[in-house]
């Protein structure tokens, strides 16, 4: 991951792991040294082969070949590469839920999705808008509200400040967990203000 940008980087990896195993204590499964390994596994592996950096088609099998090199269970990698798969944002707007029946998934998920909102949300989400050379914002473009999967993926004409409305300010309603909803709370409110200040020295108003 080091030809990344800052806002997938091995960084942000570690808070992912660090937040999921977090949520997990908290959601009562530290009791089982199975769940506790899958979930670290697959926060620690989540964002590898990502379809935004992707550079080779033969990177999406890494994890999957990883897993087998490393003698893990057939029955842990199986949940390992379910979760990886079916956390994104993209795939909940496909209205896919494959792993709701796994206690691992809401953890992970929620875990990458507290990453992305709050102050490290903001930074990162500039960040990556920065990689691609997006403007910071432009009111004549508007958020699109309705987003398919291809739509999401594709990202074309947007502003980095819309993926606050497309993206980041849904996810509070989003988390899987008790433990990721508390915590979701006060990061929301935190891109809540961040976004109302935005506006106002973006208007000359403030």
């Amino acid at each position: 991951m080091k030809g990344n940008d800052a806002s997938h980087d091995a960084s942000h990896v570690w808070r992912v792991r660090d937040l999921a195993m977090s949520l997990a204590r908290e959601e009562g499964l530290s009791s089982n040294s199975d769940s506790m390994e899958i979930v670290e596994l697959a926060a620690l592996l989540h964002d590898i082969g990502d379809y935004k950096y992707i550079r080779d088609p033969s990177e999406a099998k890494l994890v999957e070949n990883f897993l087998d090199e490393e003698g893990v269970e057939e029955t842990k990698k199986v949940k390992i590469l379910k979760i990886i798969n079916g956390m994104g944002f993209k795939d909940e707007l496909s209205g896919q839920t494959l792993c709701e029946s796994l206690p691992e998934f809401g953890v992970v998920q929620d875990a990458d999705r507290l990453d992305a909102i709050g102050a490290i949300g903001i930074a990162r989400c500039f960040t990556f808008g920065g990689s691609r050379n997006r403007v910071l914002h432009d009111p004549e473009i508007k958020p699109r509200t309705e987003l398919t999967k291809e739509q999401y993926m594709k990202k074309e004409e947007q502003t980095t400040i819309n993926h606050f409305h497309e993206k980041l300010l849904k996810l509070k309603k989003l988390m899987k967990t008790e433990a990721g909803k508390r915590r979701a709370e006060k990061r929301h409110e935190f891109m809540e203000e961040f976004l109302k200040e935005f506006y106002q020295e973006w208007d000359g108003r403030a």
